[in-house]
Protein backbone atom coordinates (compact mmCIF):
# COMPACT_ATOMS: atom_id res chain seq x y z
CA UNK A 1 0.00 0.00 0.00
CA UNK A 2 1.49 3.27 -1.00
CA UNK A 3 0.12 6.70 0.56
CA UNK A 4 -0.16 9.87 -1.72
CA UNK A 5 0.88 13.39 -0.52
CA UNK A 6 -2.63 13.92 -0.21
CA UNK A 7 -3.54 10.82 1.80
CA UNK A 8 -0.05 11.98 4.21
CA UNK A 9 -1.66 15.25 4.26
CA UNK A 10 -4.75 14.13 5.56
CA UNK A 11 -3.16 12.40 8.38
CA UNK A 12 -1.37 15.22 9.11
CA UNK A 13 -4.33 17.61 9.83
CA UNK A 14 -5.58 14.95 12.00
CA UNK A 15 -2.53 15.19 14.14
CA UNK A 16 -2.66 18.89 14.04
CA UNK A 17 -6.36 18.63 15.36
CA UNK A 18 -5.57 16.12 18.28
CA UNK A 19 -2.74 18.38 19.22
CA UNK A 20 -4.70 21.52 18.79
CA UNK A 21 -7.45 20.50 21.21
CA UNK A 22 -4.86 19.71 23.60
CA UNK A 23 -3.43 22.98 23.79
CA UNK A 24 -6.89 24.32 24.04
CA UNK A 25 -7.69 22.83 27.21
CA UNK A 26 -4.78 23.27 28.83
CA UNK A 27 -6.04 26.77 29.55
CA UNK A 28 -8.99 25.41 31.51
CA UNK A 29 -7.00 22.69 33.80
CA UNK A 30 -6.32 24.42 37.37
CA UNK A 31 -7.04 21.82 39.76
CA UNK A 32 -6.50 17.78 39.82
CA UNK A 33 -9.99 17.69 39.80
CA UNK A 34 -9.76 19.54 36.49
CA UNK A 35 -7.40 17.46 34.94
CA UNK A 36 -8.25 13.75 36.62
CA UNK A 37 -12.34 13.96 36.41
CA UNK A 38 -12.91 17.44 34.08
CA UNK A 39 -14.52 18.67 36.68
CA UNK A 40 -18.10 16.81 36.46
CA UNK A 41 -18.72 19.69 33.65
CA UNK A 42 -19.19 17.76 29.89
CA UNK A 43 -22.04 17.97 28.48
CA UNK A 44 -24.30 14.76 27.79
CA UNK A 45 -24.03 14.12 24.04
CA UNK A 46 -20.09 14.64 24.79
CA UNK A 47 -19.88 12.21 27.50
CA UNK A 48 -22.23 9.84 25.67
CA UNK A 49 -20.25 9.47 22.51
CA UNK A 50 -17.00 9.64 24.48
CA UNK A 51 -18.54 6.16 26.18
CA UNK A 52 -18.63 4.45 23.11
CA UNK A 53 -15.64 5.64 21.38
CA UNK A 54 -13.30 4.91 24.48
CA UNK A 55 -14.10 0.98 23.62
CA UNK A 56 -14.15 1.91 19.99
CA UNK A 57 -10.14 0.79 19.96
CA UNK A 58 -8.27 -1.60 17.79
CA UNK A 59 -9.93 -4.47 19.34
CA UNK A 60 -13.36 -3.48 18.65
CA UNK A 61 -12.48 -1.92 15.15
CA UNK A 62 -9.95 -4.36 13.60
CA UNK A 63 -11.13 -7.45 15.82
CA UNK A 64 -14.36 -6.93 15.25
CA UNK A 65 -13.90 -7.65 11.64
CA UNK A 66 -11.60 -9.97 11.92
CA UNK A 67 -14.02 -12.22 13.64
CA UNK A 68 -17.17 -10.92 11.30
CA UNK A 69 -14.94 -12.90 8.77
CA UNK A 70 -14.45 -15.61 11.12
CA UNK A 71 -18.04 -16.43 13.02
CA UNK A 72 -19.98 -14.18 10.57
CA UNK A 73 -22.83 -12.03 12.31
CA UNK A 74 -23.00 -13.82 15.55
CA UNK A 75 -20.37 -11.44 16.22
CA UNK A 76 -22.89 -9.12 16.96
CA UNK A 77 -24.03 -10.89 19.75
CA UNK A 78 -21.37 -8.77 21.54
CA UNK A 79 -23.14 -5.62 20.88
CA UNK A 80 -27.01 -6.68 20.82
CA UNK A 81 -26.46 -8.98 23.82
CA UNK A 82 -23.03 -8.22 25.14
CA UNK A 83 -23.18 -4.38 25.33
CA UNK A 84 -26.39 -2.96 25.03
CA UNK A 85 -28.95 -4.83 28.04
CA UNK A 86 -25.23 -4.26 30.33
CA UNK A 87 -25.45 -0.06 29.43
CA UNK A 88 -29.07 0.04 30.20
CA UNK A 89 -28.64 -1.65 33.68
CA UNK A 90 -25.65 0.81 34.09
CA UNK A 91 -27.62 3.76 33.68
CA UNK A 92 -30.89 2.80 35.56
CA UNK A 93 -29.59 0.99 38.76
CA UNK A 94 -25.63 1.66 38.61
CA UNK A 95 -24.61 5.17 37.81
CA UNK A 96 -27.24 6.61 40.53
CA UNK A 97 -24.61 5.02 43.33
CA UNK A 98 -21.65 5.53 41.32
CA UNK A 99 -22.42 9.84 40.72
CA UNK A 100 -24.99 9.97 43.80
CA UNK A 101 -21.93 8.77 45.94
CA UNK A 102 -19.12 11.50 44.98
CA UNK A 103 -17.02 8.88 44.12
CA UNK A 104 -14.38 9.85 41.72
CA UNK A 105 -13.59 6.63 40.24
CA UNK A 106 -14.80 2.95 40.32
CA UNK A 107 -11.95 1.48 43.43
CA UNK A 108 -13.11 4.60 45.40
CA UNK A 109 -16.72 3.48 45.15
CA UNK A 110 -15.30 0.23 46.71
CA UNK A 111 -13.60 1.59 49.42
CA UNK A 112 -16.69 4.00 50.42
CA UNK A 113 -19.38 0.62 50.34
CA UNK A 114 -16.40 -1.81 51.74
CA UNK A 115 -12.97 -1.21 52.74
CA UNK A 116 -9.70 0.12 51.94
CA UNK A 117 -8.27 -3.95 51.41
CA UNK A 118 -11.09 -4.53 48.60
CA UNK A 119 -10.60 -0.89 47.29
CA UNK A 120 -6.58 -1.24 46.73
CA UNK A 121 -7.40 -4.41 45.31
CA UNK A 122 -9.52 -3.47 42.40
CA UNK A 123 -7.02 -0.43 41.48
CA UNK A 124 -4.16 -2.37 41.28
CA UNK A 125 -5.86 -5.13 39.00
CA UNK A 126 -7.09 -2.42 37.02
CA UNK A 127 -4.27 -0.08 36.36
CA UNK A 128 -2.38 -3.41 35.86
CA UNK A 129 -5.10 -4.22 33.02
CA UNK A 130 -5.28 -0.60 31.61
CA UNK A 131 -1.28 -0.35 30.83
CA UNK A 132 -1.59 -3.15 29.53
CA UNK A 133 -4.49 -2.52 27.19
CA UNK A 134 -2.90 0.60 26.16
CA UNK A 135 0.54 -1.00 25.53
CA UNK A 136 -1.44 -4.14 23.44
CA UNK A 137 -3.15 -0.75 21.30
CA UNK A 138 0.33 0.22 20.73
CA UNK A 139 1.63 -2.56 19.47
CA UNK A 140 -0.81 -3.81 17.15
CA UNK A 141 -1.45 -0.29 16.00
CA UNK A 142 2.79 0.24 15.29
CA UNK A 143 2.51 -4.00 13.95
CA UNK A 144 -0.46 -2.53 11.67
CA UNK A 145 1.66 0.21 10.04
CA UNK A 146 4.87 -1.70 9.90
CA UNK A 147 2.69 -4.61 7.53
CA UNK A 148 0.37 -2.51 5.51
CA UNK A 149 3.00 1.19 5.08
CA UNK A 150 6.24 -0.28 5.76
CA UNK A 151 6.54 2.25 8.53
CA UNK A 152 9.31 1.47 11.21
CA UNK A 153 8.16 0.35 13.89
CA UNK A 154 10.26 1.85 16.84
CA UNK A 155 8.71 5.31 14.39
CA UNK A 156 5.17 3.99 14.56
CA UNK A 157 5.55 3.46 18.73
CA UNK A 158 6.95 6.58 19.83
CA UNK A 159 5.03 8.61 17.43
CA UNK A 160 1.16 7.84 18.52
CA UNK A 161 3.06 7.29 22.19
CA UNK A 162 4.13 10.48 21.85
CA UNK A 163 0.74 12.09 20.31
CA UNK A 164 -0.95 10.26 23.28
CA UNK A 165 1.36 11.71 25.58
CA UNK A 166 0.96 15.56 24.81
CA UNK A 167 -2.66 15.84 24.44
CA UNK A 168 -3.36 14.33 27.95
CA UNK A 169 -0.76 15.48 29.66
CA UNK A 170 -1.42 19.14 28.45
CA UNK A 171 -5.57 18.75 28.62
CA UNK A 172 -6.40 15.84 30.45
CA UNK A 173 -9.56 13.94 31.18
CA UNK A 174 -11.24 16.39 29.10
CA UNK A 175 -8.51 16.72 25.99
CA UNK A 176 -8.96 12.75 25.95
CA UNK A 177 -13.03 13.20 26.15
CA UNK A 178 -13.55 15.48 23.53
CA UNK A 179 -10.65 13.68 20.98
CA UNK A 180 -12.55 10.91 21.74
CA UNK A 181 -15.42 12.23 20.13
CA UNK A 182 -13.82 13.24 17.00
CA UNK A 183 -12.20 10.03 16.53
CA UNK A 184 -15.57 8.66 16.97
CA UNK A 185 -16.77 10.71 13.96
CA UNK A 186 -13.49 9.75 11.72
CA UNK A 187 -13.62 5.83 12.28
CA UNK A 188 -17.65 5.80 11.32
CA UNK A 189 -16.25 8.08 8.06
CA UNK A 190 -13.32 6.58 7.33
CA UNK A 191 -15.01 2.98 7.45
CA UNK A 192 -18.62 3.26 6.06
CA UNK A 193 -17.37 3.77 2.77
CA UNK A 194 -15.92 0.60 2.75
CA UNK A 195 -18.88 -1.38 3.79
CA UNK A 196 -21.46 0.79 1.37
CA UNK A 197 -18.66 -0.03 -1.64
CA UNK A 198 -18.69 -3.85 -0.53
CA UNK A 199 -22.49 -4.50 -0.54
CA UNK A 200 -23.37 -2.94 -3.40
CA UNK A 201 -20.18 -5.34 -5.04
CA UNK A 202 -21.85 -8.09 -3.54
CA UNK A 203 -25.39 -7.10 -3.82
CA UNK A 204 -26.36 -6.26 -0.94
CA UNK A 205 -27.18 -8.29 2.43
CA UNK A 206 -29.20 -10.90 0.51
CA UNK A 207 -26.32 -11.43 -2.15
CA UNK A 208 -23.84 -11.73 1.24
CA UNK A 209 -25.99 -14.41 2.55
CA UNK A 210 -26.12 -16.24 -0.48
CA UNK A 211 -22.54 -16.68 -0.93
CA UNK A 212 -21.64 -17.42 3.02
CA UNK A 213 -22.06 -20.77 4.98
CA UNK A 214 -25.72 -20.76 6.18
CA UNK A 215 -24.14 -20.96 9.70
CA UNK A 216 -22.65 -17.28 9.06
CA UNK A 217 -25.86 -15.41 8.50
CA UNK A 218 -27.54 -16.02 11.66
CA UNK A 219 -27.10 -15.15 15.12
CA UNK A 220 -29.84 -17.74 17.26
CA UNK A 221 -30.68 -20.21 14.98
CA UNK A 222 -27.36 -22.64 15.42
CA UNK A 223 -26.84 -22.20 19.25
CA UNK A 224 -28.21 -25.19 20.18
CA UNK A 225 -25.10 -26.95 20.09
CA UNK A 226 -21.17 -25.83 20.54
CA UNK A 227 -20.81 -27.90 17.63
CA UNK A 228 -23.62 -26.29 15.34
CA UNK A 229 -21.94 -22.84 15.08
CA UNK A 230 -17.75 -21.45 14.37
CA UNK A 231 -17.87 -19.71 18.09
CA UNK A 232 -18.23 -23.08 19.57
CA UNK A 233 -20.30 -21.90 22.07
CA UNK A 234 -24.09 -22.62 22.86
CA UNK A 235 -27.10 -20.83 24.05
CA UNK A 236 -26.15 -21.39 28.04
CA UNK A 237 -22.81 -20.40 27.60
CA UNK A 238 -23.64 -17.74 25.59
CA UNK A 239 -26.64 -16.09 27.65
CA UNK A 240 -24.77 -16.78 30.75
CA UNK A 241 -21.03 -15.87 29.40
CA UNK A 242 -21.13 -12.89 27.43
CA UNK A 243 -24.74 -11.78 28.26
CA UNK A 244 -24.51 -11.68 32.06
CA UNK A 245 -20.47 -12.09 33.42
CA UNK A 246 -18.83 -10.74 30.96
CA UNK A 247 -20.72 -7.81 29.68
CA UNK A 248 -22.33 -6.51 32.94
CA UNK A 249 -19.00 -7.21 34.48
CA UNK A 250 -17.31 -4.63 31.35
CA UNK A 251 -19.78 -1.80 31.16
CA UNK A 252 -20.65 -1.62 34.20
CA UNK A 253 -17.35 -2.27 36.90
CA UNK A 254 -14.62 -1.17 34.23
CA UNK A 255 -13.54 2.01 34.81
CA UNK A 256 -12.60 3.11 31.58
CA UNK A 257 -16.22 3.56 30.55
CA UNK A 258 -17.65 4.68 33.84
CA UNK A 259 -15.33 7.33 33.69
CA UNK A 260 -16.99 8.89 30.61
CA UNK A 261 -21.08 8.79 32.50
CA UNK A 262 -19.13 9.98 36.03
CA UNK A 263 -17.78 13.38 34.42
CA UNK A 264 -21.47 14.32 33.28
CA UNK A 265 -22.46 17.52 33.89
CA UNK A 266 -25.69 15.81 36.80
CA UNK A 267 -27.17 12.74 37.62
CA UNK A 268 -29.99 12.78 35.27
CA UNK A 269 -26.98 13.33 32.01
CA UNK A 270 -25.03 10.97 33.93
CA UNK A 271 -28.15 8.02 33.88
CA UNK A 272 -28.16 8.97 30.26
CA UNK A 273 -24.65 8.98 29.03
CA UNK A 274 -24.86 5.12 28.15
CA UNK A 275 -28.06 4.86 27.46
CA UNK A 276 -28.01 7.68 24.68
CA UNK A 277 -24.63 5.68 24.21
CA UNK A 278 -26.78 2.79 23.33
CA UNK A 279 -28.35 3.72 20.01
CA UNK A 280 -24.86 4.22 18.00
CA UNK A 281 -24.16 1.22 19.59
CA UNK A 282 -26.61 -1.02 18.95
CA UNK A 283 -25.68 -0.23 14.80
CA UNK A 284 -21.63 0.43 15.48
CA UNK A 285 -21.96 -4.08 14.18
CA UNK A 286 -22.44 -2.76 10.45
CA UNK A 287 -19.41 -0.45 11.01
CA UNK A 288 -17.07 -2.84 12.34
CA UNK A 289 -18.19 -6.35 11.60
CA UNK A 290 -20.33 -6.23 8.48
CA UNK A 291 -16.67 -5.53 6.43
CA UNK A 292 -15.62 -8.79 7.84
CA UNK A 293 -18.83 -10.69 6.05
CA UNK A 294 -18.50 -8.66 3.16
CA UNK A 295 -14.79 -10.16 2.56
CA UNK A 296 -15.80 -13.11 3.19
CA UNK A 297 -18.40 -13.03 0.20
CA UNK A 298 -16.47 -11.25 -1.97
CA UNK A 299 -13.43 -13.62 -1.62
CA UNK A 300 -16.34 -16.69 -2.34
CA UNK A 301 -17.90 -14.74 -5.61
CA UNK A 302 -14.46 -14.21 -7.13
CA UNK A 303 -14.39 -10.79 -7.59
CA UNK A 304 -10.73 -9.86 -7.28
CA UNK A 305 -10.74 -9.28 -3.77
CA UNK A 306 -9.33 -12.19 -1.62
CA UNK A 307 -8.91 -12.39 1.89
CA UNK A 308 -5.21 -12.04 3.06
CA UNK A 309 -3.10 -14.86 3.88
CA UNK A 310 -0.32 -14.65 6.63
CA UNK A 311 3.52 -15.72 5.59
CA UNK A 312 3.14 -19.55 5.57
CA UNK A 313 0.02 -18.97 2.71
CA UNK A 314 -2.26 -21.08 4.39
CA UNK A 315 -3.50 -19.72 6.91
CA UNK A 316 -6.15 -16.67 6.70
CA UNK A 317 -4.84 -13.35 8.68
CA UNK A 318 -8.20 -12.88 10.08
CA UNK A 319 -6.89 -9.61 11.35
CA UNK A 320 -5.88 -7.85 8.05
CA UNK A 321 -9.68 -8.50 6.77
CA UNK A 322 -10.31 -4.61 7.32
CA UNK A 323 -6.91 -3.07 5.80
CA UNK A 324 -7.11 -5.42 3.21
CA UNK A 325 -10.54 -4.29 2.47
CA UNK A 326 -9.56 -0.30 2.43
CA UNK A 327 -6.07 -0.96 0.51
CA UNK A 328 -8.29 -2.52 -2.09
CA UNK A 329 -11.12 -0.39 -2.78
CA UNK A 330 -9.96 3.05 -1.34
CA UNK A 331 -8.21 5.67 -3.95
CA UNK A 332 -6.01 8.14 -3.03
CA UNK A 333 -7.04 10.97 -0.72
CA UNK A 334 -9.97 8.20 0.42
CA UNK A 335 -7.10 6.08 1.55
CA UNK A 336 -5.92 8.42 3.75
CA UNK A 337 -8.99 8.94 5.74
CA UNK A 338 -9.31 5.11 5.85
CA UNK A 339 -5.69 5.04 6.87
CA UNK A 340 -6.39 7.82 9.87
CA UNK A 341 -9.74 6.11 10.95
CA UNK A 342 -7.07 3.48 12.21
CA UNK A 343 -5.01 5.88 13.74
CA UNK A 344 -7.80 6.94 15.44
CA UNK A 345 -9.04 3.74 17.10
CA UNK A 346 -5.77 3.16 18.03
CA UNK A 347 -5.32 6.36 19.52
CA UNK A 348 -8.84 6.52 21.36
CA UNK A 349 -7.72 3.21 23.02
CA UNK A 350 -4.98 3.94 24.36
CA UNK A 351 -5.63 7.84 25.52
CA UNK A 352 -8.84 6.16 27.45
CA UNK A 353 -6.98 3.69 28.97
CA UNK A 354 -4.00 6.03 30.36
CA UNK A 355 -6.85 8.89 31.06
CA UNK A 356 -8.31 6.15 33.72
CA UNK A 357 -4.53 5.08 34.60
CA UNK A 358 -3.74 8.26 36.00
CA UNK A 359 -7.04 8.73 37.68
CA UNK A 360 -6.93 5.62 39.69
CA UNK A 361 -3.23 5.72 40.40
CA UNK A 362 -3.25 9.37 41.92
CA UNK A 363 -6.91 9.18 43.79
CA UNK A 364 -6.98 5.33 44.89
CA UNK A 365 -3.55 3.98 45.40
CA UNK A 366 -1.29 6.99 45.61
CA UNK A 367 -3.28 9.48 48.13
CA UNK A 368 -5.34 6.11 49.23
CA UNK A 369 -2.07 4.93 50.65
CA UNK A 370 1.09 6.37 50.17
CA UNK A 371 0.34 10.52 50.87
CA UNK A 372 -3.22 11.62 52.49
CA UNK A 373 -4.09 15.49 52.70
CA UNK A 374 -1.63 16.84 50.58
CA UNK A 375 -2.47 20.04 48.70
CA UNK A 376 -4.81 20.03 45.22
CA UNK A 377 -1.34 21.49 43.33
CA UNK A 378 0.64 18.17 44.61
CA UNK A 379 -2.29 15.96 43.15
CA UNK A 380 -2.29 17.77 40.08
CA UNK A 381 1.13 17.04 39.65
CA UNK A 382 1.27 13.52 40.45
CA UNK A 383 -1.68 13.49 38.28
CA UNK A 384 0.62 14.14 35.20
CA UNK A 385 3.46 12.43 36.46
CA UNK A 386 1.25 9.35 36.28
CA UNK A 387 0.24 10.18 33.05
CA UNK A 388 3.92 10.34 31.69
CA UNK A 389 4.34 7.21 33.29
CA UNK A 390 1.16 5.32 31.81
CA UNK A 391 2.81 6.16 28.42
CA UNK A 392 5.92 4.89 29.42
CA UNK A 393 4.53 1.65 30.59
CA UNK A 394 2.44 1.45 27.57
CA UNK A 395 5.77 1.66 25.03
CA UNK A 396 7.35 -0.85 27.56
CA UNK A 397 4.14 -3.41 27.07
CA UNK A 398 4.44 -2.49 23.54
CA UNK A 399 7.71 -4.19 23.17
CA UNK A 400 6.53 -6.60 25.82
CA UNK A 401 3.56 -7.89 23.30
CA UNK A 402 6.28 -7.88 20.36
CA UNK A 403 8.24 -10.79 22.73
CA UNK A 404 5.54 -12.75 23.05
CA UNK A 405 2.84 -14.35 20.37
CA UNK A 406 0.15 -14.91 22.94
CA UNK A 407 -0.01 -12.34 25.07
CA UNK A 408 -2.96 -10.94 23.40
CA UNK A 409 -4.94 -13.91 24.14
CA UNK A 410 -3.54 -13.87 27.61
CA UNK A 411 -4.44 -10.34 28.47
CA UNK A 412 -8.01 -11.16 27.30
CA UNK A 413 -8.17 -13.85 29.71
CA UNK A 414 -6.91 -11.82 32.76
CA UNK A 415 -9.87 -9.61 31.89
CA UNK A 416 -12.04 -12.40 32.50
CA UNK A 417 -10.54 -13.43 35.50
CA UNK A 418 -10.75 -9.67 37.08
CA UNK A 419 -13.99 -8.38 35.44
CA UNK A 420 -16.04 -11.41 35.79
CA UNK A 421 -15.73 -11.52 39.75
CA UNK A 422 -15.47 -7.74 40.22
CA UNK A 423 -19.33 -7.73 38.92
CA UNK A 424 -20.19 -10.38 41.67
CA UNK A 425 -19.01 -8.12 44.52
CA UNK A 426 -20.71 -5.32 42.72
CA UNK A 427 -24.05 -6.82 42.63
CA UNK A 428 -23.78 -7.94 46.27
CA UNK A 429 -22.68 -4.52 47.49
CA UNK A 430 -25.48 -2.60 45.48
CA UNK A 431 -27.82 -4.74 46.37
CA UNK A 432 -27.55 -6.63 49.46
CA UNK A 433 -26.53 -4.49 52.47
CA UNK A 434 -25.26 -7.28 54.32
CA UNK A 435 -22.64 -7.98 52.49
CA UNK A 436 -19.43 -7.19 54.01
CA UNK A 437 -15.32 -5.39 53.17
CA UNK A 438 -14.04 -9.12 54.30
CA UNK A 439 -16.77 -10.74 51.96
CA UNK A 440 -15.90 -8.55 48.93
CA UNK A 441 -12.45 -9.10 49.22
CA UNK A 442 -11.96 -12.94 49.62
CA UNK A 443 -14.28 -13.46 47.07
CA UNK A 444 -12.64 -11.18 45.04
CA UNK A 445 -9.70 -13.50 45.30
CA UNK A 446 -11.59 -16.55 45.72
CA UNK A 447 -12.87 -15.51 42.19
CA UNK A 448 -9.80 -14.73 40.75
CA UNK A 449 -8.45 -18.20 41.68
CA UNK A 450 -11.21 -20.33 40.46
CA UNK A 451 -10.70 -18.74 37.15
CA UNK A 452 -7.35 -19.44 37.01
CA UNK A 453 -7.79 -23.08 38.16
CA UNK A 454 -10.60 -23.90 35.21
CA UNK A 455 -7.77 -22.29 33.10
CA UNK A 456 -5.42 -24.68 33.77
CA UNK A 457 -7.77 -27.80 33.68
CA UNK A 458 -9.30 -27.17 30.98
CA UNK A 459 -8.27 -27.32 27.34
CA UNK A 460 -9.07 -25.45 23.88
CA UNK A 461 -7.80 -25.44 20.27
CA UNK A 462 -5.11 -27.50 21.51
CA UNK A 463 -3.10 -25.38 23.55
CA UNK A 464 -5.15 -22.93 24.92
CA UNK A 465 -4.88 -23.73 29.08
CA UNK A 466 -4.49 -27.23 30.36
CA UNK A 467 -0.85 -25.98 32.50
CA UNK A 468 -2.17 -28.10 35.15
CA UNK A 469 -1.59 -31.17 33.56
CA UNK A 470 -4.20 -33.78 32.06
CA UNK A 471 -7.13 -31.23 30.94
CA UNK A 472 -10.67 -32.08 32.49
CA UNK A 473 -12.54 -31.02 29.47
CA UNK A 474 -12.01 -29.65 26.26
CA UNK A 475 -13.98 -27.05 24.86
CA UNK A 476 -15.29 -26.52 21.16
CA UNK A 477 -13.59 -23.17 21.23
CA UNK A 478 -11.03 -20.81 22.81
CA UNK A 479 -14.15 -18.31 23.06
CA UNK A 480 -16.77 -20.98 24.80
CA UNK A 481 -13.40 -21.44 27.58
CA UNK A 482 -13.54 -17.77 28.22
CA UNK A 483 -17.12 -17.84 28.55
CA UNK A 484 -16.78 -20.73 31.14
CA UNK A 485 -14.64 -19.31 33.13
CA UNK A 486 -16.11 -16.01 33.45
CA UNK A 487 -19.25 -18.20 34.50
CA UNK A 488 -16.65 -20.15 37.07
CA UNK A 489 -15.42 -17.01 38.57
CA UNK A 490 -18.49 -15.08 38.63
CA UNK A 491 -20.55 -17.87 40.86
CA UNK A 492 -17.34 -18.41 43.06
CA UNK A 493 -16.98 -14.87 43.91
CA UNK A 494 -20.73 -14.35 44.64
CA UNK A 495 -20.93 -17.54 46.61
CA UNK A 496 -17.91 -16.84 48.65
CA UNK A 497 -18.64 -13.51 49.12
CA UNK A 498 -22.54 -14.39 50.77
CA UNK A 499 -20.64 -17.33 52.89
CA UNK A 500 -17.83 -14.84 54.48
CA UNK A 501 -20.13 -12.11 54.29
CA UNK A 502 -22.76 -14.30 56.76
CA UNK A 503 -20.01 -14.78 59.23
CA UNK A 504 -18.56 -11.68 59.41
CA UNK A 505 -19.69 -8.12 60.75
CA UNK A 506 -21.98 -5.71 58.49
CA UNK A 507 -21.62 -2.02 58.76
CA UNK A 508 -24.78 0.16 60.22
CA UNK A 509 -27.16 1.21 58.02
CA UNK A 510 -27.04 4.58 58.09
CA UNK A 511 -23.35 4.10 56.63
CA UNK A 512 -24.72 2.94 53.82
CA UNK A 513 -27.31 5.23 52.45
CA UNK A 514 -26.08 6.22 49.34
CA UNK A 515 -24.52 3.08 48.69
CA UNK A 516 -26.86 0.17 48.76
CA UNK A 517 -30.56 0.45 46.61
CA UNK A 518 -32.76 -0.74 49.43
CA UNK A 519 -31.14 2.63 51.82
CA UNK A 520 -30.81 5.41 48.76
CA UNK A 521 -33.24 8.00 47.68
CA UNK A 522 -34.29 6.93 44.69
CA UNK A 523 -33.12 10.49 42.11
CA UNK A 524 -36.28 12.79 41.48
CA UNK A 525 -36.46 13.07 37.90
CA UNK A 526 -36.28 16.77 36.98
CA UNK A 527 -36.80 16.51 33.01
CA UNK A 528 -40.63 17.07 31.86
CA UNK A 529 -40.08 15.96 28.29
CA UNK A 530 -40.60 12.17 28.45
CA UNK A 531 -37.91 11.08 25.89
CA UNK A 532 -35.17 13.40 28.29
CA UNK A 533 -35.82 10.26 31.22
CA UNK A 534 -33.80 7.58 31.79
CA UNK A 535 -36.80 4.81 31.77
CA UNK A 536 -38.41 6.15 28.72
CA UNK A 537 -35.64 5.94 26.80
CA UNK A 538 -34.23 2.83 28.44
CA UNK A 539 -37.22 0.85 27.05
CA UNK A 540 -36.62 2.46 23.59
CA UNK A 541 -32.99 0.94 23.78
CA UNK A 542 -34.54 -2.24 24.68
CA UNK A 543 -37.27 -2.71 22.19
CA UNK A 544 -35.26 -1.42 19.31
CA UNK A 545 -32.43 -3.99 20.18
CA UNK A 546 -34.69 -6.75 20.63
CA UNK A 547 -36.04 -6.13 16.89
CA UNK A 548 -32.32 -6.34 15.44
CA UNK A 549 -31.58 -9.73 17.14
CA UNK A 550 -35.18 -10.89 15.63
CA UNK A 551 -34.26 -9.38 12.21
CA UNK A 552 -30.90 -11.50 11.99
CA UNK A 553 -31.96 -14.53 14.30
Amino acid sequence: MHLSFTDYLIICIYFVFVLGIGFLIKRKIKTSNDFLMSNRSIPLWITSLAFISANLGAQEVIGMAASGAKYGIMTSHFYWLGAIPAMVFLGIFMMPFYYGSRARSVPEYLALRFDDKTRGFNAITFALMTVFSSGISLYALALLLKVILGWNFEFSVFMAAGIVLIYTFLGGLTSAVYNEVMQFFLIVLGIAPVVFIGLNEAGGWQGISAKLPEVMSHTWTHMGSASDNPMGVNLWSMAMGLGFVLSFGYWCTDFLVVQRAMVARNMSAAQRTPLIAAFPKMLMPFIVILPGLIAVALTASGSGFSLPFKADGVTVDYDMTLPTLISHYYPSGLLGVGITALLASFMSGMAGNVTAFNTVLTFDIYQAYFKKGASDKHYLTVGKLATVFGIIASVGTAYLAASFNNIMDFLQLVFGFVNAPLFATFFLGMFWKRSTGHGAFWGLVSGTFAAALTHGLTLAEGDKGGWLGQPLYEFHSAMGQAFAIAIVAWTTCFIMTILISLFTKAREENELKGLVYSLTEKPVETEKAFYKRPVPIAIAVLIATLILNLLFA
